[in-house]
């Protein structure tokens, strides 16, 4: 039986890992009561009980917490931004490579990835690890995602019965797709950069979408940055090659004429899994790679208890769909 405490367990993404723990009989939940969860003793206390701590705090909190841990069996798993680059710590994508999946094995200090770097990444290290895509590449991306990653203000905003009442043939900004971080530094972007070893800082950005969760982060791929002439069904060979064997990455079959919702990429497709959904379009002069997660499941929760299951010695894909 291992022990595991949620620091910050009444966030969106402590919710969602303590409901996936509460479900499993190798695992002891660690509870801390309501009144000391600001308590630094407490925490202290549970996070050194604990085998894994999962933190599920804002960044400034999240290294405060991790500097509480002294016991030395204790694997610290971070699900916010501040320890994602930190050479100290070890990126939680074992996907990357059968290193990497090695690494979080033996790791006491584990960084979730981002949402939308998870998209990016999976859909771009292997380009470049397979020498098609150069590491001078400028790239240009963009991600839909549902508004579940913004927190429970967000949530509160979107979900407001009478904001998102309108009649027929009425136009409310809440309910039309909005841009944001439009100072093109979003806090995902240093990942990306890092462990697609890109020497360029690619373009991001991201979608707010008018629904709860679901995400498909867009890579554009132009033939001319290649090293060779690559088409889209090339493109796909490498990606199915790269992730072949990988229990949550699919790779879909290229389609010159894609048969897709109504037309259109659904990026709710995966909700509700820990899978990641990679497609290829586009023709002989300029093509897209597209990943889509849950952002609240590969790109939180989900990629977490993988993480976790790793680093524990378990079936990476226990209570995981």
């Amino acid at each position: 039986m291992f022990k595991v405490f949620v620091d910050g367990e009444a966030g969106t993404t402590g919710l969602q890992i303590y409901e996936r723990l509460a479900k499993r009989n190798d695992i002891e939940v660690l509870r801390i009561s309501p009144e000391l969860r600001k308590d630094i003793n407490e925490r202290k206390r549970l996070i050194n009980e604990s085998d894994v701590t999962f933190l599920c705090l804002p960044d400034a909190a999240a290294v405060e917490s991790a500097a509480l841990c002294e016991n030395p069996n204790t694997r610290v798993i971070d699900a916010s931004t501040a320890h994602r680059v930190n050479p100290d710590w070890t990126y939680g994508m074992p996907e990357l490579s059968p290193a990497q999946r090695e690494a979080i094995a033996k790791a006491k200090r584990i960084a979730n990835p981002g949402c939308h770097a998870s998209g990016f990444i999976l859909g771009v290290h292997p380009l470049v690890a397979a020498g098609i895509l150069p590491k001078s590449a400028n790239l240009a991306a963009y991600s839909i995602t549902g508004y579940s990653g913004g927190g429970k203000k967000l949530i509160a905003e979107y979900e407001d019965a009478a904001a998102l009442a309108h009649a027929a043939g009425e136009s409310k900004a809440i309910m039309a797709p909005a841009p944001y971080a439009l100072a093109l530094a979003h806090k995902h972007l240093p990942e990306m950069k890092k462990y697609c070893e890109l020497e360029n800082t690619p373009f991001f950005n991201p979608v707010l979408g008018p629904y709860y969760k679901g995400m498909a982060v867009t890579v554009a791929i132009f033939v001319n940055e290649l090293t060779k002439k690559v088409g889209p069904v090339g493109l796909t060979e490498i990606l199915a090659k790269h992730y072949e064997g990988s229990r949550f990455v699919k790779v879909m079959p290229y389609e010159a004429a894609p048969v897709l919702f109504n037309g259109r990429l659904d990026p709710t497709v995966e909700n509700d899994t820990n899978n990641a959904r990679i497609q290829v379009f586009g023709n002989d002069t300029v093509m897209q790679v597209t990943t889509i997660i849950d952002n609240l499941g590969k790109g939180a929760s989900g990629a977490a208890i993988q993480n976790m299951n790793i680093a524990l010695g378990l079936d990476e894909g226990i209570s995981l769909v």
